[in-house]
């Protein structure tokens, strides 16, 4: 039975402001980005204090490609260690672990890591982590289209017969409910092209700190917005 009943099944995460945090102490940015990687733990077993099933995490967005071929390589070598660090914690917590986005464009060493922590943590049950990396959310929407018009052109779906589920269907999400919350961090006002979809009926929520300053309180707290909401869903 959850502490906090009520809580939102499914919590989204847009983990923004490592850089700026890293700039206001002098840091390289690979700081504020090795900052925030600590901050996961805290909020995850937050959610799971919380009675949340499943925290997707925006960890690096199909537009981060184009950042300084520097910055990316080093974004790179801190997800593989946090990978490498993090994942005897997913067994402590009993945290299973998936992953949505162009997952191809990644390194192979990468790549490989996520397979096989996926592959062990798959009937782990405390909480579902989403990481969400080299992800795009139009991205997401052109691929599930382009799979409904292959099947359509081949003549083995009518196209009247494509409504919201069956495209849900084509994302790579199926297998995961809607968020119900969406958290933003560092206080800026926009999806960033984050889950487009599947936010649809999210309640939003902006916290001014910057991901790195993100905590366990600072979740419960967003959660704790949540539950004074009504959500109406275009109902009275």
């Amino acid at each position: 039975m959850p502490a906090y009943p009520d809580s939102p099944r499914h919590i989204a995460v847009i983990m923004d402001g490592n850089g700026r945090w890293a700039r206001e102490r002098g840091l390289p940015r690979r700081e504020g980005h090795r900052a925030g990687a600590e901050s996961v733990r805290e909020v995850a077993d937050a959610c799971i204090e919380c009675g949340v099933d499943y925290l997707t995490l925006f960890a690096f967005s199909s537009e981060n490609w184009n950042r300084p071929a520097a910055e990316v390589t080093a974004l790179m070598g801190l997800l593989d260690r946090f990978l490498v660090e993090k994942s005897k914690d997913l067994d402590q917590q009993n945290i299973r672990l998936l992953a949505i986005g162009q997952l191809d464009r990644l390194p192979a060493k990468t790549r490989g890591l996520l397979d096989k922590i996926m592959t062990r943590t798959a009937h782990h049950s405390a909480l579902t982590l989403v990481l969400a990396l080299s992800y795009g959310g139009r991205e997401e929407i052109v691929s599930a289209a382009r799979s409904l018009a292959a099947d359509a052109a081949a003549g083995t779906l009518a196209p009247a017969a494509i409504d919201a589920t069956l495209f849900a269907s084509r994302l790579q999400t199926a297998a995961i409910p809607d968020p119900d919350l969406l958290i933003r961090t560092s206080g800026e006002m926009r999806v960033s092209n984050f889950l487009l979809w599947q936010i649809s009926y999210a309640e939003i929520v902006i916290v001014r700190k910057y991901w790195p300053d993100f905590r366990r309180n600072d979740l419960i707290e967003a959660v704790r917005e949540y539950q004074r909401r009504h959500r109406r869903f275009g109902t009275l």
